[in-house]
């Protein structure tokens, strides 16, 4: 049974290699809302969004013969933030936090229009706070580690996005995409903080040597 897997796996790894392989960076704008609870259970009201930066470079992948599917695996850096406060006890509550992410994604191209092609996009992503603080009032809490906050999470996002080829080689592209954090592991009792992001992106989609296919 194993023999016939790795001979299967190796079978599908050969075949996807005849298919077109690009590199992709992008950057672009987080606007991100939290649905917090605090360790009693209780919401908090009156956040607002703030709008960040994100990063993203991976790997993508042709992976049927009509150019229509793409995989992609990469890693990302995203920043989220919301501040709001409590009137009824004069709090003021702000949050700055940083993730860093893995991600693997599926592409399906939509349709074409002159030299422009659309897509559509789901993926998901593990990803690891690395830098984060939380705010209330004049007091600064470091967020990175602290057993009572969720340090990882998994991210569901679903967009579109829209190519433009500058070059035999290169395209650029520009998107859209919404998404919804999970806790992992979370306790309870602590503090959970969920994350809702829109992402407007910029990037570049980079053909590896001998893969100038269609974009």
């Amino acid at each position: 049974m194993t023999k016939n897997f790795i001979t299967l796996a190796i079978a599908l790894l050969v075949s996807l290699s005849s298919f077109c392989q690009q590199l992709y960076f992008e950057f672009g704008t987080v606007v991100s809302s939290f649905d917090y609870e605090n360790s009693q259970g209780r919401p908090l009201d009156n956040l607002l969004s703030k709008s960040k930066t994100y990063y993203g470079m991976g790997y993508r992948q042709k992976i049927n013969a009509g150019n229509t599917l793409f995989l992609s695996l990469g890693a990302s850096y995203n920043n989220y933030g919301a501040i709001g406060s409590e009137s009824s006890v004069d709090n003021y509550f702000e949050w700055d936090v940083s993730y860093l992410g893995l991600k693997a994604g599926l592409g399906v191209k939509l349709f074409e229009l002159r030299d422009l092609t659309f897509l559509a996009n789901a993926s998901i992503a593990s990803e690891f706070l690395i830098r984060g603080t939380q705010t209330i009032n004049n007091n600064v809490f470091n967020l990175v580690g602290e057993d009572e906050f969720n340090n990882n999470i998994l991210f569901f996002r679903g967009g579109i996005e829209m190519q433009y080829p500058i070059s035999r080689s290169t395209a650029i592209f520009v998107g859209y995409s919404y998404g919804k954090s999970v806790l992992i592991n979370s306790d309870e009792n602590a503090e959970k903080l969920k994350l809702n992001a829109h992402q407007f992106g910029l990037g570049f989609i980079i053909n590896l040597p001998k893969c100038y296919c269609s974009h």
